[in-house]
Parts: C-alpha cells; sequence; structure tokens
C-alpha cells in the first residue's frame, strides 16, 4: 500500500518521541499496565476472514503497548464498508424511524499521521453514511484523534487505533467507541468496532454494547496532501488545556477528600467526572466493562439540554456584546412566522427562562407551580421525531396553545421553547447580518474558536436526506469535556478570553450571579420576595439552573450556577473558580433501578473542602 514508506521508521521514532508527550493526554493512564493489543487482537484476528466477533475485547487493545514501535506512516483515505453490529443485551427494536441501529454505516474518512498521532481530517464532525438506499443506519460517526504504532511480534503489521462516537441527528445520544486495523506495504487488514460506553439513551431505550468488525479499502494520499491539516490540528493541540490524570489532583489533599465526587450520581451511571482546579483540568477514567476507555479526551457526549445553557444564551451574550443588550427584548413572533398571536409578546429573554406563557398542557394551577406541568403531552414525541424545522413548528401550533398568563411570569419548562427561541435567534442574524448568517456558525466563530474549540458537531433540523437546516437550541450538542470547562471558564471570566471582551461583561456577571433568576415552583405575577427566593431549592434564568447550597464552613446560602441535561449530564461553576464536570447516562433506568442518592449536595462539599467559597 502506498503512502505510508518503510524507509521513515527514523524520522517516524523521531516524530514519535516529539509527540509522545501530547499522545499521552489523550489517554486513559489505566491502559498503560494492562496487556498488549498482539495479545487480546493478534494479527490473524483481523488479517483473516471478516467474521462476526464472539465478544468485545479489552481496551488495551486500541493503545500501544509499553514496549510499542514507531509505526509506518499513514496518510490517505479509509473507505469503510457497512458493518452488522451485535449488541449486549439484544436490542428490542432496533429499527427506529426506519433506520437501523445494528448497522454501522458506510463511511469515508480522510487521515494522517502525526508522530504516533492518527488525526481524522474530519475529527468532530457527523460524517453521513455514504449508501443511499435501504437499509440505512441510525448513525452518523464522530471520528477522534488516536494513535498508530507497532507490536513486537507483528513483522510488518503497523496499527492503527481511533476513537469513534456513533452519534444521531434526531436526538442527543451517543455511543463512544473505538477501531482499530492493521496496514503495511499494499494492504489493510478488517476493522474492529466496539461501543462499550454511552452518555442516555432515549429512542433507543436500550443501555448496550455494540461491536463488530467492517471491511476496508484504502486509497493513499500524496505527502504533502494533508500539510495544511496536520499544521491546524497541531494548533489546535496547543490551544487545549492543562491536563493531568485524576490520581494527580488526589495526591495534593489528604486521603480520602475526593471520595465521593460525582455524587449524587451513583457509580454505575456515571461516565465521565472531571474538574478545573487552579486552571489544570483533571479528568478521572470513564470506566467500563472491558477497561477503562483508552482516550477520556476524546469522547463526545450527548448532553442534551446542557445545549439550553450553550446555544441560545451565548448567542444572545455575544449579540448584547456587539449590538447591545435590547437583543433580550426582541420579539419571538417577529423573526418566526406563522406562531400564535401571543409570539408578537413573548420575548427572547422570557422563551430563554422557560416563562413564555405558551404550551398551555397541564395544569392551570400556577400557586405552587409545576414548572413540568405537560412538559411531556401534546405529542411530544411526535414534535421531537419531526425532521424539518416546517414540521417541527406545525407540531407546535397543533398541539400547544397559550397560557392564560403573560409572558416572564411562571415557568413552565418546555423544550419547544428553546427551539423557537434558537430559530428566532437565526431569523434576527439573518435579518442583520444576511440570509447566509447563522447562529451556530457565528457562535463557532465568534465565541467557541477565540477559546480554543475548533469542533462544535450539534443536531439540526433534517430539511433533505442530504441537507441540514436549523440548529436545535433545545439539545443535540456533542462536546469533549474539555470543551465544557473551556466554554465554563469563558462564563466564570465575565465573558473574556486574553484580554477580549467575547460575551456581554454585565449580563455575563449578572446571570452567574443568577439575578432575576425566575423561582420554578413560584408564580411570578406579583413578584417574588427576597426571603422567598433565598429559600428557594432551585433557580433558573437563561438555560441556566441554580441548585440552593447551604456552606458547611460559614452557614452562607449560595445557587450554583449549572448547566443540566437529561442523563445526569453537569457543569457547575463554583464561586471559589472550580469547574466541576459531570457526564452521565441515567435516562431509562431499568425497573427498580434508580440513578443518584439522596445526598444532593455530595460533589458541593467536597468542592468547598477543597478551597472554600
Amino acid at each position: 500500500m502506498k503512502g505510508f514508506d518503510p524507509q521513515s521508521h527514523r524520522e517516524a521514532r523521531r516524530a514519535w518521541q516529539v509527540m509522545a508527550c501530547a499522545a499521552i493526554t489523550l489517554m486513559s493512564v489505566a491502559t498503560a499496565t494492562a496487556a498488549p493489543a498482539s495479545i487480546h487482537l493478534p494479527v490473524p484476528s483481523l488479517t483473516g476472514p471478516i467474521t462476526s466477533p464472539a465478544s468485545p475485547v479489552d481496551h488495551s487493545a486500541f493503545t500501544p503497548s509499553t514496549d510499542a514501535l514507531p509505526a509506518a506512516v499513514l496518510q490517505g483515505i479509509l473507505e469503510i464498508a457497512e458493518g452488522r453490529l451485535q449488541s449486549s443485551p439484544q436490542l428490542l427494536k432496533p429499527l427506529i424511524e426506519g433506520r437501523d441501529a445494528l448497522l454501522f454505516p458506510a463511511i469515508s474518512l480522510s487521515l494522517f499521521s502525526d508522530g504516533d498521532l492518527l488525526v481524522p481530517v474530519q475529527r468532530g464532525s457527523m460524517v453521513r453514511e455514504l449508501a443511499t438506499k435501504p437499509p440505512r443506519s441510525y448513525w452518523r460517526v464522530i471520528p477522534q484523534t488516536g494513535r498508530i504504532w507497532r507490536e513486537p511480534g507483528d513483522g510488518e503489521w503497523s496499527r492503527a487505533a481511533l476513537p469513534l462516537m456513533l452519534v444521531n441527528d434526531t436526538e442527543n445520544h451517543a455511543h463512544q467507541g473505538v477501531a482499530t486495523f492493521l496496514y503495511r506495504e499494499g494492504a489493510v487488514s478488517a476493522l474492529r468496532l466496539q461501543f462499550a460506553q454511552h452518555t442516555g439513551p432515549y429512542l433507543l431505550k436500550q443501555h448496550a454494547v455494540l461491536w463488530g468488525s467492517a471491511a476496508l479499502r484504502w486509497r493513499s494520499a500524496a505527502p504533502t496532501a494533508f500539510d495544511a491539516e496536520r499544521a491546524l490540528a497541531r494548533r489546535e493541540r496547543d490551544e487545549r488545556l492543562p491536563v493531568k490524570p485524576w490520581t494527580e489532583l488526589v495526591k495534593q489533599f489528604p486521603t480520602g477528600s475526593l471520595d465521593g465526587f460525582g455524587g449524587p450520581v451513583l457509580p454505575h451511571w456515571q461516565v465521565l467526572n472531571a474538574v478545573v482546579y487552579r486552571g489544570t483540568l483533571y479528568v478521572q477514567d470513564s470506566p467500563t466493562p472491558y477497561g477503562p476507555y483508552p482516550y477520556p479526551l476524546e469522547m463526545r457526549f450527548g448532553v442534551r439540554s446542557v445545549m439550553k445553557s450553550i446555544a441560545a444564551p451565548l448567542a444572545l451574550l455575544r449579540l448584547a456584546e456587539t449590538l447591545g443588550p435590547y437583543v433580550l427584548e426582541l420579539r419571538i413572533g417577529d423573526y418566526v412566522p406563522g406562531l400564535d398571536a401571543k409570539f408578537s409578546r413573548i420575548r427572547f429573554i422570557d422563551a430563554a427562562n422557560m416563562a413564555s406563557g405558551f404550551g398551555g398542557l397541564g395544569s392551570l394551577v400556577t400557586r405552587p407551580n409545576d414548572p413540568y406541568a405537560g412538559y411531556l403531552e401534546g405529542d411530544y414525541d411526535g414534535w421531537y421525531t419531526a425532521p424539518s424545522s416546517a414540521e417541527k413548528l406545525q407540531a407546535i401550533r397543533r398541539n400547544l396553545k397559550p397560557y392564560p398568563w403573560e409572558p416572564g411570569t411562571v415557568m413552565r419548562y418546555r423544550d419547544q421553547d428553546y427551539f423557537l427561541l434558537g430559530v428566532a435567534i437565526d431569523g434576527f442574524l439573518k435579518s442583520v447580518r444576511g440570509a447566509d448568517a447563522d447562529l451556530w456558525r457565528m457562535l463557532q466563530e465568534e465565541v467557541f474558536a477565540p477559546i480554543g474549540i475548533r469542533q462544535a458537531p450539534a443536531v439540526r433540523t433534517r430539511e433533505s436526506s442530504e441537507r441540514d437546516g436549523v440548529i436545535w437550541a433545545n439539545a443535540g450538542y456533542y462536546p469533549t469535556v474539555e470543551e465544557l470547562a473551556k466554554i465554563a471558564l469563558l462564563l466564570q471570566a465575565g465573558g473574556a478570553h486574553q484580554g477580549r471582551q467575547i460575551l456581554h461583561g454585565p449580563l455575563t456577571r449578572d446571570l452567574l450571579a443568577a439575578r432575576e433568576a425566575l423561582v420554578p415552583t413560584v408564580d411570578g405575577t406579583q413578584g417574588v420576595d427576597a426571603a422567598t427566593r433565598t429559600a428557594a431549592p432551585m433557580l433558573y434564568r437563561m438555560g441556566y439552573w441554580f441548585p440552593r447550597y447551604v456552606s458547611a464552613r460559614d452557614g452562607i446560602v449560595r445557587h450554583l450556577p449549572s448547566m443540566q441535561g437529561s442523563g445526569e449530564n453537569r457543569v457547575t461553576l463554583y464561586p471559589n473558580g472550580i469547574i466541576a464536570l459531570h457526564l452521565g447516562k441515567a435516562s431509562e433506568l431499568p425497573a427498580g433501578e434508580r440513578a443518584t442518592s439522596d445526598d444532593a449536595d455530595a460533589t458541593h462539599r467536597i468542592i468547598e473542602r477543597l478551597a472554600g467559597f
């Protein structure tokens, strides 16, 4: 196979040494002492006839062993055929909306090596399947940066491995997986795949491990074909936060100080926990039945309603900085045609506060208020799975209606509010910047890129089989833990980064201080007194929850800003500068299971012990 040079081992060895530090940060430290890949996946198991593997293997098969050698340079296009996946437990309903969740999609990836790193050009992108005829796969694929190496005893074969995420374009579900293959001059092996971790399912309903094999074809590229992409990838790595394994944080405190971090979520339902402490991101291993996931920093997660804390709020804060705070007062109805007349009075900030006064399902009782009354009524799944923007808007018009109270007074949690808010912000942006303007692209260019986030895969409406539409503002983002940390750091800095004001400073600080936040259980038509607000177990404003915490040290009551999404995904910003990040899978629980303990403040107390508030 042309495109990697067996004579280049001397150069590869030098590059291997240069890139070693960068590569180590991608990997779980726990894999370093596991059995080598050649034990779990020997050469004959990958180069023989393609068969259905009996089971997944230990994750150490997807990382270099301690005595690994430099690999041959790899550069070209990898064509992956459709592959049938197995599952444990067996999926009861693998066909969802006519697409097969047990079919790995046929895709094409452009890959190049940089030292011992294997870099996909499409990293951080939701890659579509190549097939255009049934059967269709339920999944798109997000590739991430992996490794190349040679194992002693593998002969002329080099090994390649990379993280792959199975993600969906109809919901915000993600399976975190890995893939590996062998390569040498003139040949590639089959691809071995396994997906042993995931964030919470919704339409799939079941928690499951998936695995399988797929046939490969390789087309080599010229030596200089990916020079620009290689330079970009290096810049991305330079922009990464300082990262250390969790064990390095544990060493800094008395024994047991961090025990229980991640609570109240029970360990079985945790996917990954991390903390930003004094500017460094400390990351725990992500446990799976087959050993820790080997590339924790490359994992992308379906964070569901955490998107409510990101797309619309950051867009409004950015537009407030560039155009003025008046953008919060704009009316939804002026930028989304065909809605109920009440939307001419519903401001952007009302929708952001889940207080549109629309979506009239469930109880009309507001004293005390139930913010979730009617949340999943009105054919919620019909709206959620409607592919196009027009079909989603039609479902809203058909099933929802005005409440009798005015906007901005009573909170009723509605995903539809945030979807409409995203459509409205996108419409406003087009009105001031032109028809090609796009909410998510504006965030990528003006907010994410300046803080070192270069990819931001997220679900959009599906306007046709090949064309995506407007971004979902209610869910759909697939971030890494580091990207969530960078967003939280920007907010903690009052919307500024390296001396540049990106978000509107006063509004950002007001948001984190919960100023003008609603008390979800209180009818605000006649105002809310300070005592009621202080005693409230939870506040809400602009996509952020503010759980109440009473300091164990001085008894001060604080409402802590928190991004939260179904499955127990949480990012909490503490007044001492610490950020706690928790990714979970606690949705669609089996009968009789519980996801959390009764100790809601478990992690808050740990953070307070680390540095005080």
